[in-house]
């Protein structure tokens, strides 16, 4: 499956330049440690991708593009009880969104069961695995605190031959949930709790995506990353900072067991976000517990939420080129994200107009059923994104916000008797405001200046203001979502409590915006700016009668001189 971003090609990701990663690949090239460089990709598939997850990407792709390698895609998928055919799906489809192919290598920790639990059962021959019946909670307390050591299991010293023969009944599926585990035995007084016996399979009767009810134990994360690399013979398994206390886990494995290959790991700074909680269980939480409408809410951090806002993948992997990788966590401004999307944007995005909240205008000495055909430019740097028709009549919408009855002293739009252009159209000046019963205004009767056509005076006159409009009778009716950070809080809550730092105000639907014609059959993955409003993409909850366009990022940074940052 190929790109949908026809500008990048296999050398792209190399764009970010160097960093601390591809100077130990370079070296390690140099000194030929390493012939091929082999990364991969091993996201678990209990979720959907987050932005955190596009770092990653474009780092793993990006090292093995620049240096002739390769670059796998793995599905750690050890966890049977949260993992979804559905995930493997939308993961895969991110991946190809954001610019990137595996080619053949793709790969499942599943595709290694076999060979993992004949290792175990090596581990266990050597003295250096046991089965244990503690109760979660027994292992929970024997495993001590970082400032005192754990205490040996009282199953820790079983023989070869029953650990074995447990072992295999536990495969078997003999044993209920719970009711048994396989541990490593390394050391339970280590300054590393990591090191305490960890546990190496649980039992665990479920239904596997990929292989079904065939296994009745499914192998821990840690014990199976690393072996998986060792068997895809990865030369750099590149991870993030909380993963650094289980390396010595991963180089303890990869010593005791006879591996393919001696992969080593290293760790890189996560991405952490201001407005925004990159962590899947909170995202689980926010989709299971209906604070958005799904896993590609446009308010969400997933990929799958910032390609239904209307994202370019240029713009993510422009990101990420900035912030770069580093060694130590830190958190990046929101605002840094914003501005990688308009630069892409600005230059891509045809214009259009569009009011998203009308208010009805009245040209009185303009001829009724008289409609003039007005050129507008599509992109007005780039002469060869041509020109359009727009129709004007004598009736029209502006935005309400254009218009103040009584207006301060630098307000320099629509007010009456003040004359302002109509983009690519007239001058107008306003005469009448017409209210309703309640007193709200619901017209304005102007006239115009027909010897302004185009938008310039013969006489030399300037006004002070250009809005925009569409015609009343020419333009359709949509609605218009308007998307804001999903949190208030700069830092918001990554755990527990994290509603209350929820935006109530994330997400404003206008259901009776008026667009210019030809935005009800544009297609959805295309961009447009609606004028003087930001940046939109039509929406797959579109109908024939009624389009509907998701805000993905204004003209100006706004949210944050909102909340008072």
């Amino acid at each position: 499956m190929a790109s949908d971003d026809k500008s990048l090609d296999n050398t792209a990701a190399g764009e970010a330049g160097r960093d601390f990663i591809r100077d130990i690949v370079a070296a390690d090239l140099g000194s030929g440690k390493v012939g091929t460089v082999v990364t991969r990709f091993p996201p678990e598939p209990n979720g959907y991708l987050h932005m955190g997850h596009a770092k990653s990407i474009c780092l793993n792709f990006g090292v093995a593009a620049e240096f002739g390698g390769r670059c796998h895609l793995r599905f750690d998928d050890t966890n049977p009880v949260k993992e979804e055919q559905e995930y493997i799906d939308a993961i895969q489809r991110d991946v190809h969104w954001l610019g990137f192919d595996w080619g053949q290598h793709l790969y499942y920790a599943s595709d290694y069961f076999e060979q993992l639990y004949a290792w175990a059962e090596d581990l266990i021959r050597a003295g250096k695995a046991y089965v244990d019946d503690q109760t979660p909670e027994e292992m929970r307390i024997a495993r001590g605190t970082l400032t005192e050591p754990g205490k040996n299991s009282p199953f820790r010293d079983r023989s070869v031959e029953e650990n074995l023969d447990l072992f295999r009944r536990m495969r078997a599926g003999e044993f209920p949930n719970g009711a048994r585990v396989l541990r490593a035995k390394i050391d339970m007084a280590s300054g590393n709790i990591n090191l305490r016996d960890p546990v190496m399979y649980r039992i665990l009767h479920a239904h596997h995506p990929r292989t079904g009810t065939a296994w009745k134990i499914y192998p821990s994360y840690d014990y199976a990353h690393g072996q998986s690399d060792a068997i895809e013979h990865i030369t750099h398994s590149v991870c993030t900072l909380e993963f650094e206390d289980h390396r010595p886990l991963y180089d303890w494995f990869i010593a005791n067991l006879k591996v393919p290959s001696t992969p080593h790991q290293y760790e890189f700074a996560r991405l952490n976000l201001t407005y925004a909680v990159l962590s899947k269980r909170v995202l689980t939480m926010l989709v299971r517990d209906k604070h958005v409408s799904g896993w590609d809410d446009p308010r969400m951090p997933t990929l799958a939420g910032l390609r239904r806002r209307g994202v370019p993948p240029a713009a993510l992997r422009d990101f990420v080129k900035r912030i770069g990788v580093a060694k130590a966590n830190s958190t990046v401004d929101l605002g840094m994200f914003e501005f990688s999307i308009r630069e892409v944007l600005n230059k891509t995005a045809q214009r259009r107009m569009a009011v998203l909240k009308p208010l009805k205008v009245v040209i009185e000495n303009y001829r009724e059923g008289q409609v003039d055909e007005l050129d507008a430019v599509n992109h007005p740097d780039d002469p060869a994104a041509g020109t359009r028709k727009i129709k004007f009549g004598r009736e029209l919408f502006i935005e309400q916000d254009d218009f103040m009855e009584n207006p301060p002293k630098k307000f320099f739009r629509l007010s009456p008797g003040m004359e302002v252009r109509l983009r690519y159209a007239y001058f107008i000046t306003c005469k009448e405001v017409v209210k309703d019963a309640a007193g709200n205004i619901v017209e304005l009767r102007c006239t115009y200046d027909p010897a302004t056509r185009g938008g310039n005076a013969p006489d030399g006159r300037k006004v002070k203001a250009t809005i925009h409009w569409v015609s009343a009778t020419d333009s359709v009716p949509a609605e218009v979502r308007l998307y804001n950070p999903l949190f208030v809080k700069p830092d918001p809550t990554g755990g527990e409590g994290f509603e209350k730092d929820l935006n109530p105000n994330s997400l404003e639907v206008l259901s009776n915006a008026r667009l210019e014609p030809s935005l009800a059959e544009m297609n959805i993955a295309d961009a447009i700016q609606f004028e003087r409003n930001g940046y939109f993409c039509r929406d797959k909850d579109s109908s024939p009668g009624k389009p509907v366009f998701n805000r993905t990022v204004g003209l100006r940074d706004t949210f944050a001189k909102e909340v008072g940052k």
